[in-house]
């Protein structure tokens, strides 16, 4: 079924006073500069948006950086918190909740009105777009956008925690803006971390590559979402325990199995890197109520001999050796500015490098996405919308209706269509018995694995 969205009313949403604060953004920021990030939050009720944008405005007084605007001054890019204000617009289709869940993270699903990043760069553009999307069965989809330089999932999940007190009439959270991030890091991190960048300066052929990669992405790619019951993945974590001889995170077995699994059905036995990104707030005494991009990764070989209890025992030690072993914010901060900010849009993450298959694995689960409350209950449904089509990234969050896990990745065309057969499923559901319930997004996403 095409389900064709209808514009229904569209306003610009402020905070009604502009503090004028400038914030300084830091080279890791502006790193992160050519970025929006998209999501989606499905409820099985209508939402008034009327009150939805009373309580918006009031998350935006708390956290003005969202509708502000970027500028560059001396070559160094800022957020000025001036009210520009955030595009609120209202849809409706005439398919069912249902049907639009299924669509979430295809290309052209225009349940999001993707942040226009370059043309924010510039103060052309707004760094927050929310759609609310209207479902033919009373459902709604709130679509969101925003751009990445100013704020990481950590910082928008703290205003969509803001926004969601306001709308239900409860004490709001405290958010923390930084006026000066490359100052705040200088203060905070150690003298001395792993010595490593995050980044590197890619050669003239390699860039050439790589953005023939990122142009061919929504032809070559397919992004698959494959659901996990809480048992199957109990299980896998219990048995890479067993094997490991140590306790072990769901996420770690989790992307073990996954990253194990892409590895065995694609016959591909070489070594390979795995990037995790961690949030380095807390290992860096850091309040929780910091907005910004307060990030640093893992990075970690993955032979595919050893088996996946090995990698998921080593990536459970890689996060509790994190501060000493792999923070490498001082690293980047020393690696960009020797670089020089004319050149840092050379500039490649060390986990974006598709050609040799360098596998991305962003846990988005425990960011209380199916805690929030708007107009009397949580979201049905959280998930990434159609972001970048790279393959090898990924993002796992809690299922439908928060039960299970549920990983969006993204892949090579011909190495998807063998993940959804027969023999491919299986080896993805190894952990499933058949006494198990069905986990709960498969009753609503028709094309998850």
């Amino acid at each position: 079924m095409t389900i064709w969205p209808q514009p229904r009313s569209s306003r610009t949403v402020r905070a009604g006073r502009a503090d004028g604060r400038v914030l300084r953004l830091g080279l890791m920021d502006t790193m992160l500069a050519d970025l929006a990030v998209s999501v989606v939050l499905c409820f099985d009720r209508p939402l008034d948006e009327d009150r939805l944008a009373a309580g918006l405005a009031l998350a935006l007084h708390r956290v003005p950086v969202f509708a502000g605007r970027l500028r560059t001054d001396d070559g160094a890019l800022r957020a000025v918190c001036d009210d520009s204000g955030v595009p609120l617009e209202v849809y409706s289709v005439d398919g069912t909740l249902t049907e639009v869940m299924g669509r979430v993270v295809a290309a052209g699903s225009e349940l999001v009105d993707p942040v226009d990043a370059v043309a924010a760069r510039t103060g052309d553009a707004p760094l927050l777009t929310v759609r609310i999307t209207r479902t033919a069965d009373g459902g709604t989809v709130l679509g969101c956008s925003w751009h990445h330089a100013i704020g990481d999932l950590h910082s928008f999940m703290l205003l969509l925690r803001i926004w969601s007190a306001a709308v239900e009439g409860e004490p709001l959270p405290e958010a923390e803006l930084v006026a000066d991030q490359d100052a705040l890091l200088e203060a905070v991190l150690p003298a001395e971390d792993c010595g490593r960048p995050g980044f590197r300066v890619p050669s003239a052929a390699e860039a050439e590559l790589l953005a023939r990669e990122a142009a061919a992405g929504p032809r070559a790619n397919r992004t698959l979402q494959i659901a996990f019951t809480d048992a199957e993945v109990d299980r896998m974590r219990e048995e890479f325990g067993a094997a490991a001889g140590r306790r072990l995170s769901s996420a770690d077995a989790l992307c073990a199995h996954v990253l194990a699994t892409l590895r065995a059905v694609d016959g591909d036995e070489a070594e390979r890197m795995l990037t995790v990104p961690v949030n380095a707030r807390r290992w860096l005494g850091l309040s929780p109520a910091l907005v910004g991009n307060l990030l640093s990764e893992v990075h970690l070989p993955h032979r595919p001999k050893d088996g996946p209890a090995v990698l998921a025992a080593e990536l459970r030690s890689a996060v509790e050796e994190f501060p000493a072993a792999h923070l490498n914010l001082r690293a980047n901060l020393d690696f960009l500015a020797g670089l020089g900010r004319s050149r840092l849009g050379e500039c490649v993450p060390l986990g974006f490098d598709p050609t040799e298959r360098r596998f991305s694995f962003s846990n988005w689960s425990g960011f209380g996405a199916y805690r929030l409350n708007f107009q009397g209950g949580p979201p049905v449904f959280f998930s990434p919308a159609a972001n970048y089509p790279l393959p090898w990234v990924s993002w796992t969050i809690e299922g439908y209706r928060g039960e299970g896990r549920l990983s969006t990745v993204v892949l090579p065309a011909r190495l998807a269509a063998r993940l959804r057969g027969a023999d491919g499923r299986a080896a993805l559901h190894r952990f499933r018995s058949a006494t198990d319930q069905p986990p709960a997004s498969a009753a609503v996403l028709p094309k998850v694995l």
